[in-house]
């Protein structure tokens, strides 16, 4: 009898057990694992209406959900809270049919909901730094945004609870594939109203994503686990997603090769050699552009030909081949390659003419050229081309460049504020069109942390956004970028991106190498 029961007795502990790995794990398809990446830095915010880099985007695309989220494959536009959508015959009134969907708290999700949020994000008062994305393509939303009009002027309005019009200035044929983006977000405006600042802490927070706030460790990780009021739960096969901030490339990628990171968002340029020969490294084109802005509010700087000096003074080939050394694309414009697009030609490595600019501008072989900083943030490779750029510019002009390496957040405050020389800056498209990256040189625009302003430049880029689509459309955006690139030298370009993506995916399904670099959450799933 006794030996009997504490077989009996081990039987059901090992089944016991045996369930209990099955809820970990989740079973078939994965549903309950827990994946971990390197996000790369501590997050900006959480709060979609104060947040502007890739990795509060990645975060964003786990806590909230706008009318369209992003096809894993094409990275084009999918339902999200709306269900479908159509646009009138002239093509400047889209109609969007909403799902029943909640708030992580279970409030009701509706059509005024997202009046209420596109204007608070459009609020000047609130100042988010991506309100000129929508500004530049409802109906009198740039007024609004600027203070010149009520936010009745604003082309957005509740038909019903379930249908939600938007208003162009045109036809705007990019338009749904913007609203993918955090400037399009709804926002739980009971929350913001409730608890201030606070409402992006644990204790607080409200989503509609797939996922939603457990804990934010500073400077150590953010955990996230399902949200269960999600209108598509069923398609959320991780448990739990966690968000490491590690910025040193080279211990991100030994967490990795240890198992410790499911998937890493970034590679050591020192260990590429190594890194290629793996089956688990994905590098691919992404639609994405390295530049240094350069503040034309600087005495020095606001003389075009100084600009145009710096920016014909290195050689880019050499940068790709010796320094990134990942397969980047030396680039003399902003704009990647896109379909029916024919990007600047860009001012390109010419010492001879860069020293007779710079001459011509007062300060013959560097002679009388003050000492200037490059700020970028902390990371291997910036600091790399930081040391190229420092070397190529004391070698070919006689010019001296000090360099400063800044914690993200603060790098990030002295670009938005000006208060730089020269900033490192890269630009990963949010959806397929020129305008994405030629947005970021309007003088109203919010990116546009060099302060370049142009009426003649901002004047192309209003009309491009009202004309249907096609070649005339492409000419219009093509003359703006050779007016802000070849002509004034706004910004330096020097190479387009190749995606340095570590992860296994004989292990994990649903994660895509795309242009754009977006990995949608849902669908995600352990093999």
């Amino acid at each position: 009898m006794k030996k009997r029961f504490l077989l009996t007795a081990f039987s059901a502990v090992a089944l016991m057990l045996a369930l209990a790995l099955i809820g970990c794990s989740g079973g078939a398809g994965g549903k309950g694992a827990e994946f971990i990446f390197n996000n790369g830095t501590e997050p900006q915010s959480l709060d979609p209406s104060k947040i502007e880099g890739v990795p509060e985007h990645r975060l964003y695309m786990a806590l909230f959900e706008g009318l369209v989220g992003y096809d894993p494959k094409t990275s084009r536009p999918v339902p999200g809270v709306a269900e479908s959508w159509s646009r009138n015959a002239s093509q400047d009134v889209i109609t969007f049919k909403l799902r029943d969907c909640t708030w992580s708290d279970g409030k009701k999700i509706t059509a005024q909901t997202f009046v209420d949020s596109w204007l608070y994000y459009l609020s000047p008062e609130t100042a988010a730094t991506y309100a000129y994305m929508p500004a530049m393509v409802i109906k009198g939303a740039t007024e609004y945004n600027a203070g010149k009009a009520g936010k009745e002027a604003v082309g957005i309005r509740a038909v019903d609870e379930k249908t939600f019009e938007v208003t162009l200035v045109g036809p705007v044929p990019y338009a749904v594939d913007m609203m993918a983006h955090y400037s399009f977000s709804p926002l739980p405006m009971h929350a913001i109203e409730k608890f201030g600042t606070d409402w992006i802490k644990p204790k607080n927070f409200v989503g509609n994503g797939p996922f939603v706030l457990e804990s934010w460790v500073p400077q150590d990780k953010v955990t996230l686990v399902q949200n269960k009021k999600y209108w598509n739960k069923a398609n959320v096969h991780i448990s739990r997603l966690v968000a490491l901030p590690i910025e040193n490339e080279t211990t991100a990628y030994q967490k990795f090769k240890s198992g410790e990171i499911d998937w890493a968002t970034s590679t050591p340029t020192e260990m590429l050699d190594e890194i290629k020969l793996r089956d688990d490294y994905h590098p691919a084109p992404m639609a994405t552009s390295y530049y240094y802005y350069l503040n034309v509010n600087n005495k020095v700087l606001s003389d075009v030909r100084v600009r145009r000096a710096l920016g014909m003074s290195f050689d880019r080939k050499e940068l790709v081949e010796k320094v990134t050394r990942a397969g980047q694309v030396p680039a003399t414009a902003v704009v990647p390659p896109m379909n029916g697009y024919t990007t600047a030609k860009g001012n390109e490595f010419n010492v001879a003419e860069a020293k007779k600019l710079l001459a011509e501008a007062g300060y013959p072989n560097g002679k009388g050229f003050p000492k200037m900083t490059v700020i970028y943030n902390t990371n291997e490779g910036h600091k790399k081309i930081a040391e190229f750029m420092q070397q190529q510019w004391k070698t070919n002009l006689g010019i001296n460049i000090e360099l400063a390496n800044l914690e993200w957040a603060t790098f990030l405050d002295k670009r938005q504020a000006n208060d730089f020389e020269i900033a490192r800056a890269g630009r990963a498209a949010d959806y397929q069109d020129p305008s994405n990256f030629l947005e970021l040189f309007l003088s109203t625009g919010g990116n546009n942390d060099g302060r370049y302003n142009n009426k003649e430049y901002d004047a192309l880029i209003d009309k491009a956004s009202k004309m249907p689509a096609g070649p005339e459309r492409m000419a219009v955006l093509n003359a703006a970028e050779e007016m802000v690139i070849t002509r004034d030298q706004a910004v330096i370009p020097f190479y387009y991106y190749v995606s340095p993506n570590m992860i296994d995916l004989n292990k994990w399904d649903g994660w895509y190498v795309n242009t754009l670099d977006i990995h949608p959450w849902v669908g995600m799933k352990k093999k």
